[in-house]
């Protein structure tokens, strides 16, 4: 990040203020305070208020409070799309039809736009009526960034749990273990290595899903909306949408030191992790 930062810096500095062009393509952008502002002035911007109206909040607490509340929600979406991807690896494990029959299907989901999907999944949501709950507008950003996030779950458990020793399978067999003992003491841990990095994959698309379908939706008060809104205001104040941006990377460095975490927990099962 701080090569990054210097990077930036260099090339405001060294870099033409119309950019770097091909023909009538430009290649490298502009470095006028208007189209790459300073650092320092991006973060000058944090402590002063949103808007000129009175009572407004500083830009920093406007960041935080957008960014926690998609925190939320993405990881509402992260850990439904977790379950839901390990029930999906342990029927296709268990059952060969199942596998053969849903697992085209389970790959096919992830070629369907979001800018597609988000309409639905609210007009869909707004039609559920069990008693006194109601679906709320959250609800389908959540439920698109678990259709994000089951995937990769889905994906590489199920080659975790097929990654166990055939000569452990057959020991296993040879003491009588039913199913679920062969699950829990052999396929699981052998799948943890390809858990993990299923687990980080499946947390950045978690965080996508729910910054893009804030927009798609029209939801208000999460960090998708924030960095739309301030965009908008970027002609006159170019500063303002960067710290929209940074939280968003914020939320997305948070998510993975989270999922780094369950790592450490099972580091006792980790003997080289296989990439998802």
């Amino acid at each position: 990040m701080l090569l990054l930062a210097a990077l930036w810096e260099l090339y405001k500095a060294v870099g033409p203020a119309d950019g770097v062009h091909w023909g009538e393509t430009l290649v490298l952008p502009r470095t006028s305070d208007l189209a790459m502002p300073h650092l320092w002035s991006m973060f000058q911007r944090y402590g002063q208020p949103v808007d000129s109206s009175a009572g407004s909040p500083t830009v920093l607490s406007a960041v935080v409070r957008a960014s926690l509340f998609s925190l939320g929600i993405a990881a509402c979406g992260w850990a439904a799309g977790v379950i839901l991807g390990a029930l999906l690896a342990l029927l296709m494990v268990s059952w060969r039809l199942a596998e053969r029959s849903l697992l085209p299907y389970v790959i096919l989901s992830q070629t369907v736009p979001l800018i597609a999907l988000a309409p639905l999944v609210v007009t869909w949501g707004s039609q559920i009526h069990l008693g006194d709950f109601v679906w709320k507008q959250w609800m389908s950003v959540a439920a698109i960034a678990c259709y994000l996030a089951f995937f990769p779950i889905s994906v590489g458990l199920l080659r975790g749990l097929r990654a166990a020793p055939a000569t452990q399978l057959e020991l296993f067999r040879s003491f009588a273990a039913g199913w679920w003992r062969t699950l829990w003491h052999l396929r699981l841990p052998a799948a943890i290595t390809y858990l993990l990095p299923a687990l980080r994959i499946a947390a950045a698309a978690a965080v996508v899903g729910a910054i893009v379908a804030e927009v798609s939706t029209g939801m208000q008060g999460g960090i998708g909306r924030t960095i739309l809104a301030y965009g908008i205001s970027a002609g006159g104040d170019p500063a303002k949408p960067w710290d929209a941006i940074f939280g968003a990377v914020a939320v997305g460095l948070v998510v993975a030191g989270l999922v780094s975490l369950i790592g450490l927990g099972l580091g006792r099962f980790r003997r080289g992790e296989e990439s998802a």
